[in-house]
């Protein structure tokens, strides 16, 4: 396996790479300690998972993340100290698949790399469009064709998504997305989706404001609405 670090952060870097070398041996890091640097590694090496941090000495780790985005759809997890639930909250709208804040703990990073790897083997195995009345999913490009028109989901949308379908017209709460999509409930989980929620109503609704396709329960979850 194949890790690409962006961070400027000797202390960080050493911390990651000890926790791998302990916990997942033989995997093979890449280091970048700016943002430019970054991006060209991401292009050039492939890596399997990126963590990436937000304050870089060339640019912003976000516009690392959006540049990233236009090229690639690897798996992306944040790990920064900037803990305001509005940096969550961008970082996770622009394409982000996690977010952990600094300082963080050793073996809690490893398994959210491991699950965001798991989510996207198991993407990539799955094969079957998925149709509920006008809407259909395609697994292969995480497209969404609705209406003859074409949107790309992001790994954690299109997940939200396939679990939402799989489920129409069945509320589904936000312990059961969660655990769906990232293996277990974790803290502000419940915020993480409403941040995809809204982002997916973006791409899918004609109205984001009033949705007509994911419907929310107030104070139990989410359901899907089979469009016509």
């Amino acid at each position: 396996m194949k890790i690409l670090v962006i961070e400027d952060d000797k202390s960080v870097i050493d911390t990651i790479s000890l926790s791998f070398k302990v916990g997942w041996p033989g995997t093979e890091f890449l280091v970048a300690n700016d943002g430019m640097t970054g991006i060209t590694l991401a292009k050039q090496e492939n890596p399997d998972t990126i963590i990436l941090d937000l304050v870089l000495p060339d640019c912003t780790g976000y516009e690392v993340l959006s540049t990233i985005r236009s090229f690639s759809n690897t798996p992306v997890i944040i790990v920064s100290a900037l803990d305001e639930e509005t940096d969550v909250i961008k970082g996770l709208e622009m394409g982000a698949d996690d977010y952990l804040t600094k300082p963080f703990r050793k073996m809690e990073l490893l398994a959210r790399v491991k699950t965001a790897l798991r989510r996207q083997s198991i993407a990539a195995s799955d094969q079957v469009t998925q149709v509920c009345g006008a809407l259909k999913y395609l697994p292969v490009t995480r497209q969404v064709l609705f209406h003859d028109k074409s949107t790309r989901l992001t790994n954690t949308e299109a997940d939200i998504l396939t679990f939402l379908m799989q489920n129409a017209s069945r509320v589904v709460s936000h312990s059961e997305l969660s655990i769906a999509v990232w293996g277990k409930e974790f803290e502000h989980s419940a915020n993480t989706i409403k941040v995809h929620i809204r982002h997916l109503r973006e791409k899918l609704e004609v109205d984001p404001s009033h949705p007509a396709i994911i419907i929310t329960s107030q104070g139990a979850g989410y359901s899907f609405i089979t469009p016509a």
